[in-house]
């Protein structure tokens, strides 16, 4: 499989936006809007399979919170092209441009703590996190009630 990592173009938007809404009404992921997406695009990566007509396969974004401390948020791979190691290769890009720009705390709200714990990522206690992440949070059909579990990564 040629998979292709690259930065996010405006082109990819829709197709970021139906991966995330698909995960979203699973409750898997906060779903985001297209305005958001629009506004928010420089924070994402994307996959493509250059073998199949460079096929949209999967997104993330590292999203700036704060001086010291990024999160990555909306990993979302189709379906189809789960447990070809996709997510690993869209959080290493995340995380390496987070070194890249000097930043060396990065944070997850996730419902699969095991996948990122093999980067290193730890539980914490999600109190720990800056406030200004809640804001976020406010637009998530379960807030107050979040049931994600909070993890930090220091690099």
């Amino acid at each position: 499989m040629n998979l292709l990592i690259r930065k996010a173009r405006i082109a990819d938007v829709k197709e970021i936006h139906s991966l995330l809404k698909f995960y979203g009404e699973k409750n898997e992921l906060l779903p985001r809007s297209l305005s958001e997406l629009y506004d928010q695009l420089r924070d994402f990566f994307v996959c493509e399979d250059k073998e199949n007509e460079s096929r949209f396969v999967g997104a993330c974004a590292m999203h700036i919170c704060w001086e010291d401390i990024a999160e990555i948020r909306s990993l979302a791979v189709c379906p189809e092209y789960q447990g070809k190691s996709i997510g690993t290769k869209l959080v290493d890009a995340c995380l390496s441009e987070a070194v890249t720009l000097g930043i060396y705390k990065v944070f997850v709200l996730t419902y699969r703590p095991d996948f990122f714990g093999s980067f290193g990522f730890i539980r914490i206690d999600k109190s720990m996190l800056p406030h200004k992440i809640w804001a976020d949070c406010l637009k998530c059909p379960k807030f107050p009630d979040c049931d994600e579990i909070g993890m930090l990564l220091t690099l």
